[in-house]
């Protein structure tokens, strides 16, 4: 794997820590209760947040305007980028050294996202039969987050599968010209999987390493955490600080949260164990 990708203004060196993407929903139904267009000033209150989270420990954000629960209601490309593309150059404005993500499938909502600042690509329908997002990367020479993903959670060896669907994906990407060292890829917890393959693909998550590319992870709030421990989405914070540590110990190079404070206390720790990060600048004194 490539020591280092360029996101935007900074430089993501891998396996050194773990970075922390923070999660900025544009849009009216986000599954969490966090959508921004729910209320008054969503410029403002998208700028506020994204400091918090930036202050909080924040290495980069993610912007979409398109809610990926079960059962969402579909938007068109240019009802999504009326609600990407303000925030993205609000933040861009407010933050410009934090690396923005734009979370799209849409190629023109992609492209817009750029022009107004965006850094990164990150497609949820990664492997996928339509190569618009890679052809985007490519021309714009930016990173691209591939994602697994299928329509139905139908699996016969769950991690083979999603190895390989991923790994047809990146070839795919650097046929059509994204250099090979801006690709990192993620396995798509919550999509296209059942909640016990979800918890296998956390459990297994380093068998992803044989791509040869940082691992995103996404658990925040999820249902699958929920249906555990039977609680709604604003009490999943410490399930998902479990798949962040565990996540992290399996090979996860960068999880993407709501709730950036806890999860970056727990992504130090966990580094400082699994990593050995920690400088003991008290070494000798009790602990």
């Amino acid at each position: 794997m490539s020591t280092e990708t360029r996101i935007g203004p900074a430089t993501f060196r891998w396996g050194e820590r773990t970075y922390v993407m923070g999660i900025l929903n544009a849009t009216p139904d986000s599954f969490s209760n966090d959508g921004l267009l729910a209320v008054d000033d969503p410029i403002a209150t998208a700028v506020a947040a994204g400091r918090r989270m930036v202050d909080e420990g924040a290495d980069l954000l993610d912007v979409g305007g398109e809610s990926t629960r079960p059962g969402h209601a579909p938007v068109d490309a240019e009802e999504e980028r009326r609600r990407v593309v303000p925030v993205v150059a609000a933040l861009r404005a407010a933050l410009p050294r934090t690396p923005i993500s734009v979370d799209t499938t849409k190629p023109e909502v992609a492209e817009a996202a750029l022009d107004a600042g965006a850094d990164l690509l990150n497609d949820v329908w990664g492997v996928g039969p339509d190569d618009a997002m890679a052809r985007v990367a490519a021309a714009r020479a930016v990173p691209l987050v591939v994602m697994h993903n299928r329509a139905e959670p139908r699996h016969a060896d769950l991690i083979a599968e999603v190895v390989a669907d991923l790994r047809v994906a990146l070839d795919r990407a650097i046929r059509l010209g994204v250099d090979g060292q801006r690709l990192i890829v993620d396995p798509g917890f919550g999509f296209g999987k059942t909640p016990a393959q979800n918890l296998v693909l956390v459990r297994e998550l380093g068998a992803l390493r044989t791509l040869g590319r940082p691992i995103l992870i996404g658990t925040s709030r999820k249902s699958t955490l929920g249906r555990i421990l039977d609680l709604p989405v604003g009490e999943r914070l410490e399930a998902t600080l479990a798949t962040t540590a565990l996540g992290i110990a399996a090979g996860a190079d960068m999880v993407r949260v709501h709730d950036v404070r806890a999860n970056v206390r727990v992504a130090r720790v966990s580094d400082a164990i699994i990593r050995g990060t920690w400088s003991a600048a008290s070494e000798g004194e009790p602990s």
